[in-house]
């Protein structure tokens, strides 16, 4: 079963903007399978594209693993009238993001 009960719902792709850290303005894509809090998917971005290795959503929080050759990257979000925001860390680099979702992406 999917996260239908998540506000408009968490799975879809999602266009996503990150702010702060070494590399700036950057964009990048979420493809995003919610089940229950288990969040599973893939993120494509400049630097290439990796699948999720461990996601979660709960109380609408929303945390996000995925490796990269650069490192470890977090995404720490909210998810919250159809938005998703928060923080993004790499060992000691950090920023924010934000992004939206693509209409009709909704499984």
């Amino acid at each position: 079963a999917l996260a239908r009960g998540h506000k408009g719902g968490l799975t879809g792709t999602w266009d996503c903007h990150g702010h702060g850290g070494t590399l700036g303005e950057i964009t990048f894509t979420l493809f995003l399978q919610a089940s229950g809090e288990t969040v599973d998917g893939s993120i494509t971005s400049p630097m290439g594209a990796t699948q999720i290795t461990s996601g979660t959503i709960r109380h609408n929080q929303v945390e996000l693993h995925f490796d990269m050759p650069q490192g470890s990257y977090v995404l720490m979000g909210k998810f919250e009238k159809g938005q998703l925001s928060g923080a993004w860390s790499l060992d000691s680099d950090k920023g924010v993001w934000e992004a939206t979702k693509h209409e009709g992406t909704e499984k």
